[in-house]
């Protein structure tokens, strides 16, 4: 073992060699920073024009300096023609000149310029009867918009509102309508009416043009995106207590699945995009990006999150190399603007919560009425009427969500803290989570904007209780308690809890969880920060660094009257482990954007070093003196001396990735768009292979239709966009070290009179060990219509995985271990993917927007060989049903879909109640003649939908407001594994659900001496329509308070009804891994979830 840590300690050596290029290029930055001029020239503009439509002015001054303009068309109504003519004029004083006498003003920031309404108040000759009008203008969500233009219909008088969005307007008697119009939002016209006071809300403006999407190490107008990205706003979120980030998109974003199969407050989400894509031996899950930092979707709170993107494509997730091809989730968390004065917002909700679905298990009465039929020995009346499911679950759980925001500042200097507290209270006994999470965002600019600087700090303290050594709730105990006996105590006679230890796997639930205590805490800290630079107008250089470090401690304890240590006479259990993890980030990017006349183009380049170092302890004992130590005295423990499987361990692991990436986007006329991308990227998992480098191009091209010529005079299409991608990405291995041969412990030996520890080989080397990697074409299709009213996507895509990981088989000697892991797997997967967004009534009082999206997948595995490896067989099989009927579940068979479903398939029942089976021929075979072997299995079905789709629908009048979400799965198949044992008659004690004395395909009842046995008769239809979340809020407009500027209170329900035909818990099963549509039978049941919650503006 020493031989070998020598190696690896080479192996940290050669990758911190970086950490002296890190250096080296900050000091270059730095340097460069304080060289460069922070007067350095600014923009000149040259024009000559004769009566120019203002219009035509802003585009020459786009096409000299490289500044956009950012205006609506409406704004630029009673503008004149333009004469001027300057020479290598300032770039503001030629704006200046232009806007001079005009009805408009700009605003610059950064490299836009911001085309608002000039408040022109018109001389007045003679005094008019006037009346003073008062309010303030607030988006959807109650919060002040500044710099809003408010003018009296019909002339050039107006005003603008403040920082704080009130304003005050001196209106004619006489005067009829108000006009509210500001960058991003649709314009409003308002009756006066004589009022004093007006306060307006105004919406965002349907615009699928100018909507920003957040792309990989940058942002990107969604006109000019060309790959496939999905971008889901915090207003379309789910609007109930979550579990995690991922549920807030649930059903939002076509191609991702995004699955809750368990009710446990501890549980997160299961996310898939486009199906799966790896075999096993290497990460499944897709990357989560947080404000730059890759992260986890628990460690940011829902309530602190602007928005969502995914990157879908192979071209959109190239830029994150080997990590991109389960697609990449960006998170952007609420910022300050810079535009407010200090605000406090506050959220709140309590919610509550019920099993959605329980299964009809027997009485005590229905027991003892068979006692009394005859079809149950006497024996089994235990005297009591217990609900045990009624014993283990909470009376009425409480989840509460506190969330407080302060932001403020100015354009130079601006923060936001937020303070975020959950606590989810599951609906069995002891199942809990409580989340304490503290940001901070602080963004400063100096030197006319030059260098900005933001600086981040995160603290998050989370706890909850386990029931199992290292685990949270413990899953064994639902299942005793939908399996005891009603007519069992609670108690026994010497007052313990009444446990029958001589029966396999039949516990007392309530005892499981009480004769137990366990804690598991977990805190993580992190700091970033990042530093931007522009020496000139088009040059920005940006450096990131972030600091993460995580510790989590647990503590688990069985007393000596737990049913473990009542069985094996153990006398009690504890354990404690601790995990310590620290990771480092440093990226450096350099970034050019650049207008030359019809060209514009962007250049982006970049490295990024990332590093994880792990310890991890772990030690368990038995054999307490008292069960009062828990597992605070460990020691103490006297397993050892009873040679029990008592331990004392300890781990280290130390991980690298350096990456260089680029990025060319280029657009000619705004019509036809190219964007092509490179990174090279290399990881410590792969230490000792040849190639630990490996290369992920993509391209991809758009075609704005719309801005053909053609196009000019069609009044339908507001955008139609063609575009096509193509990129390669990279899969990372669970684990490290997989190229090169590993010893571990093996049997102690005895030489001369001594013990001696030996050494055996583990693993065979392979040098040739390479990253997984996936090739893919996507073509898409982006429209918008009718002004806005109707917008959607269409994505075709195929995606072709190659040197997928798998154990191979080898002889021994000459190798030193049986199994050789190698880069051999071929799969595909390919579908189509369908997003539409339709407003069919857009009123001043009612309005209701509705989305639909559909997606379709196809996976298949193409081969499982090579010419220098060979499986040993075209399938293998996976998944489990677990004692007594232990067998697989699944099969993965070359040419076939993963997920199918593989076992006996049965067609009837006999008049006594025995399984008729299907033979090889498709004959009918009686129970005692089939063979029951492998051969005699057939595919059953497939665990993983072929459709998914959800429908979402907004509508609001006034300020009601209703909000419905509804998603579905179709063309699968569960196996019900609660159907499969507790259908089955054959141990009289167990409890069993009422439907296992209904004849079986309406012939008879199933023979109790039939075996517990995975068949098709217990593989369902899975198909289901969920509305899942509906919210009705009202939101308080009107406010005239000092302290308070906005509220809203809602009521909620997540997980409300189901349309299914499955007999289960729930269909939403999980469909991630090779196993997916296995309903456990340990399966934390899912709840339905009622929330009451406000929110106040303060």
């Amino acid at each position: 073992m020493n031989y070998y840590a020598s190696r690896v300690n080479r192996l940290l050596a050669y990758l911190r060699k970086p950490l002296l290029v890190m250096k080296l290029t900050c000091l270059l930055l730095v340097s460069l920073m304080l060289q460069l001029s922070l007067a350095s020239s600014g923009q000149t503009v040259t024009l000559s024009k004769k009566n120019a439509a203002v219009e035509k002015i802003f585009k020459e001054i786009e096409r000299q300096t490289g500044y956009q303009f950012l205006y609506t068309r409406q704004m630029l109504s009673g503008t004149h023609p333009v004469s001027i003519e300057i020479n290598k004029m300032s770039l503001a004083e030629a704006l200046d000149l232009s806007l001079r006498s005009q009805p408009i003003s700009y605003k610059l920031e950064d490299n836009i310029i911001i085309i608002q309404r000039r408040a022109i108040v018109e001389p007045t000759i003679n005094k008019i009867a006037e009346i003073s009008v008062t309010g303030k203008v607030t988006d959807e969500a109650g919060l002040p918009i500044p710099s809003v233009s408010i003018k009296i219909k019909g002339t050039n008088t107006g005003v603008q509102t403040a920082p704080n969005g009130t304003y005050s307007l001196k209106v004619p008697i006489g005067s009829e309508t108000l006009i509210f119009s500001s960058v991003g939002f649709a314009s409003q016209e308002i009756a006066v009416n004589n009022r004093t006071e007006i306060n307006v809300q105004l919406k965002a403006e349907l615009n699928n043009l100018t909507d920003v999407v957040v792309i990989g190490y940058g942002l990107q107008r969604k006109g000019d995106v060309t790959s496939s990205v999905a971008s889901v706003k915090a207003e379309n979120f789910v609007k109930s207590p979550v579990l995690d980030a991922g549920q807030l998109i649930q059903g939002k974003v076509a191609g991702l699945t995004v699955n809750t199969p368990s009710g446990d407050p501890t549980s997160g989400s299961k996310i898939r995009l486009r199906g799966n894509n790896t075999l096993f031996g290497a990460n499944a899950d897709p990357l989560v990006i947080v404000d730059g930092v890759p992260s986890s979707l628990k460690l940011v709170a829902p309530e602190d999150i602007e928005s969502i993107d995914v990157l879908k494509d192979g071209s959109a997730a190239a830029i994150y190399g080997v990590r991109g091809t389960n697609g990449v989730i960006i998170v952007t968390t609420k910022r300050s603007s810079g535009k407010n004065s200090n605000v406090v917002e506050y959220s709140g909700s309590v919610s509550t919560q019920t099993i959605a679905r329980k299964l009809n298990m027997l009485t005590a009465d229905d027991y003892r009425r068979q006692i009394a039929e005859g079809t149950r020995l006497a024996s089994y009346d235990l005297g009591t009427s217990t609900d045990w499911l009624k014993e283990i679950s909470n009376k009425t759980p409480i989840t509460n969500i506190h969330n407080i925001t302060f932001r403020g500042g100015n354009g130079q200097t601006n923060y936001l803290a937020t303070v975020n507290y959950r606590y989810f209270n599951g609906i069995f006994k002891k199942s809990d989570n409580s989340t304490l999470t503290a940001r901070a965002d602080i963004n400063h600019s100096m030197f006319d904007n030059k260098v900005k600087i933001n600086m981040g700090v995160l603290v998050q303290n989370n706890k909850y209780t386990q029931t199992q050594d290292g685990e949270s709730f413990n899953g064994v105990v639902y299942r005793q308690a939908l399996i005891r006996n009603p007519t069992s105590p609670l108690f026994g006679s010497d007052g313990h809890y009444f446990e029958e230890p001589n029966n396999f796997e039949y516990d007392n639930p309530v005892a499981r969880l009480f004769e137990s205590t366990g804690l598991n805490q977990n805190t993580t800290q992190r700091l970033n920060s990042q530093i931007t630079y522009n020496p000139i107008a088009d040059l920005k250089l940006s450096a990131l660094g972030s600091y993460t470090k995580y510790v989590s401690n647990g503590g688990y304890s069985e007393s000596k009257f737990h049913i473990s240590n009542i069985r094996d006479k153990l006398n009690g259990y504890a354990a404690l482990g601790s995990t310590q993890s620290i990771d480092r980030l440093l990226e450096l990017t350099a970034q050019y954007s650049k207008k030359l006349g019809d060209h514009s183009f962007t250049l982006l380049g970049g490295y990024s070093y990332q590093d994880n170092s792990s310890l991890n302890f772990y030690e368990r004992n038995y054999d307490f003196p008292t069960d009062a130590f828990g597992y605070y005295n460990i020691q103490q423990g006297r397993g050892a001396n009873r040679a029990l499987d008592a331990l004392l361990g300890s781990n280290y692991s130390e991980t690298n990735l350096i990456g260089f990436f680029s990025r060319l986007t280029y657009s000619y006329k705004d019509r036809y768009l190219l964007m092509a991308s490179l990174r090279r990227e290399g990881a410590s998992q792969l230490y000792g292979a040849e190639k630990p480098y490996g290369n992920f191009p993509s391209v991809s091209v758009g075609w704005k239709i719309t801005n053909e010529a053609f196009m000019k005079d069609q009044t339908i299409f507001d955008d139609l966009k063609l575009r096509a991608g193509y990129g390669v990405t990279g899969n990372q291995p669970n684990d490290g070290f997989r190229a090169v041969a590993l010893l571990g412990y093996g049997a102690n030996v005895l030489s001369n009179g001594n013990w001696i520890q030996t050494l055996v080989p583990t693993q065979n080397p392979n040098p040739a060990l390479r990253w997984e990697e996936k090739r893919e074409t996507n073509i898409g299709l982006d429209f918008s219509m009718y002004k806005g009213r109707v917008t959607g996507t269409v994505d075709v895509y195929n995606r072709n995985y190659n040197g997928l990981l798998f154990d191979y088989q080898v002889p021994s000697p000459p190798n030193l271990f049986p199994s050789t892991r190698a880069n051999v797997g071929t799969m595909q997967n390919k579908g189509i993917e369908v997003l539409l967004n339709i407003v069919p009534i857009q009123t001043k009082d009612f309005e209701w927007t509705t989305s639909f999206n559909f997606s379709t997948n196809r996976n298949k595995l193409v081969s499982l060989s090579n010419d220098l490896y060979q499986a040993t067989n075209d399938f293998f099989t996976t998944g489990g049903t677990g004692p007594p009927a232990t067998t697989f579940t699944n099969i993965v068979r070359v040419g076939d879909n993963i997920g199918d479903f593989y076992g006996f398939k049965v067609k009837g029942v006999t008049a006594d109640g025995q399984w008729i089976y299907e033979g090889k021929n498709g004959e009918d075979v009686s129970y005692s003649q089939f063979n029951h072997a492998f051969e005699d299995k057939k595919v059953l079905g497939n665990g993983i939908p072929k459709f998914t789709g959800g429908w979402n629908n907004n509508f609001r009048y006034k300020d009601l407001d209703l909000s419905i979400t509804m998603r579905g799965a179709f063309g699968f198949q569960i196996l019900n594994f609660q159907r499969m044992y507790y259908e089955n008659t054959g141990i009289q004690n167990y409890n069993r659900l009422t439907s296992a004395y209904d004849p079986v395909f309406g012939t008879a009842v199933l023979n109790k001496n039939m075996p517990v046995e995975f068949n098709s008769y217990y593989v369902e239809n899975g198909d289901f329509w969920k509305i899942d979340n509906i919210v009705l809020g009202y939101t308080f407009n009107k406010l005239k308070t000092k302290y308070l500027k906005g509220a809203r209170v809602y009521v909620s329900s997540l997980n409300t009804f189901t349309i299914t035909g499955y007999k289960g818990l729930d269909p939403e099963v999980d469909w991630s891994g090779l196993a997916p549509g296995n309903d456990n039978r340990d399966k934390y049941p899912t709840a339905r979830t009622f929330t009451l919650g406000f929110s106040l503006n303060l």
